[in-house]
Formats: C-alpha cells, structure tokens, sequence
C-alpha cells in the first residue's frame, strides 16, 4: 500500500480506504476462487494493483469518459483504475463467471459506483468506448481482432481513443503489423524490479465507418 501512496500522493481518504480494503477481499476470495495466482497473492499491491495503475501514468481519464476492460480475470485493471477515476465508467468483461463474481463482489464491498462487470466475450460487446484497457489477455493482433468497431469517433483526451495494453517482455515482433503503436515503459516510473520489461502500449483504433 505504501507504494500506492507514494505514486499516487494525492488520493482522497474515500481512495485510500478503497485500495486499503482490496487487500483482505481478495485474500479472501481467493481462498474461495482462485482468480490470483498463490504465489502473487502476498504482493498484490506491486504486481497487480500498482501495475494496473500504470496506465493511469500514462492518461489521465476525464469525466464522463467510458473504459472497457477485456479480460479483467480478478478486476484487474479496472478495479484500481476505477477506485482512481470515480467520474470515469468502466465496463469490465471475463468469459469466466467465477471470476466475474469476485469482481463484482469487490466493487460492491468497497462501494464502488463506477463499475459494471459481466461474463462476455468482447466480440458480443455492442458499446463503444473511449478506451479498450487490459492486461496481457492474447497477443496484440488477436486482441485487435476482438474490439475492433468498438471506439467511439470523438476524441477528448490527450491521447487517441484506442487500446492501452498492459504486458511485458520484448514486443516487436508482436507490433510489427501496428506502426502507430507506442510503448511505455514502467520502469522508468516505478522503482521496482517487477517493472523492468513491463509496459503500456497505446494504439489507436479508427472508428468504424
């Protein structure tokens, strides 16, 4: 929790409270479904909620704005990132219902308003959204392939409405096909070994016409 705060310093009490509880729900609940891997677990802050935070480092979501997460598993990232952006509408999707449970369990434990989770393929979605967020899911051009025709036209961020994608390791061979496509590195914004080949890659996607 410490290095939440310490990237995040100005958190309300309401916030801190929220990331302060994601603790104890998800040791819990993994104790019932296993949606994080055993050995994680006990350093969920690093590498599951500060790394879904990296994002947040990356774009800043306005008000009003809608984000999708594909393949949230546990709610990963878009339980952090809705505790962070409380004006922003996050739709979470897994195909397996279990985890879809934990996710929604979370959010109504640590009264989050912001957040709708439901078992889905991305495929089926019929909404569109500023952002596609998620974790390391399938490679990138599948990924593609799966929410393509789900951006909304207008952009109103800094950046263009698109994909922001959450993985690690070496990805050229991966974004080869995806020239617009840019890379963050998290190692250089948080100080943790875990963030050494971690990134954030950004791709827009054109509207469908």
């Amino acid at each position: 929790m410490k290095d939440i705060l310490r990237y995040f310093p100005d958190l309300t009490e309401i916030q801190v409270k929220q990331f302060e509880m994601l603790e104890n729900l998800y040791q819990d609940w993994n104790a019932k479904i296993n949606v994080i891997s055993r050995k994680d677990i006990d350093e969920l802050y690093t590498k599951h909620i500060l790394h879904s935070l990296g994002i947040a480092k990356i774009l800043a979501f306005k008000p009003g704005s809608t984000v999708m997460d594909v393949g949230t598993g546990g709610g990963f990232p878009a339980i952090p990132l809705a505790i962070l952006f409380p004006e922003t509408n996050f739709y979470a999707i897994d195909v397996i219902a279990k985890k879809i449970k934990v996710v929604n369990e979370v959010a109504t434990a640590i009264g989050l308003k912001n957040l709708k989770a439901e078992q889905k393929r991305a495929e089926l979605v019929k909404e569109e959204f500023d952002f596609i967020v998620s974790r390391a899911v399938t490679n990138m051009p599948d990924f593609v392939k799966w929410v393509k025709g789900k951006t909304k036209k207008k952009n109103n961020h800094e950046l263009e409405n698109g994909i922001l994608y959450l993985k690690g390791g070496d990805l050229t061979e991966e974004l080869q096909d995806f020239p617009k496509a840019t890379l963050y590195n998290l190692s250089d914004i948080f100080d943790n070994e875990f963030y050494e080949t971690k990134k954030v890659v950004h791709l827009p996607l054109k509207y469908k016409v």
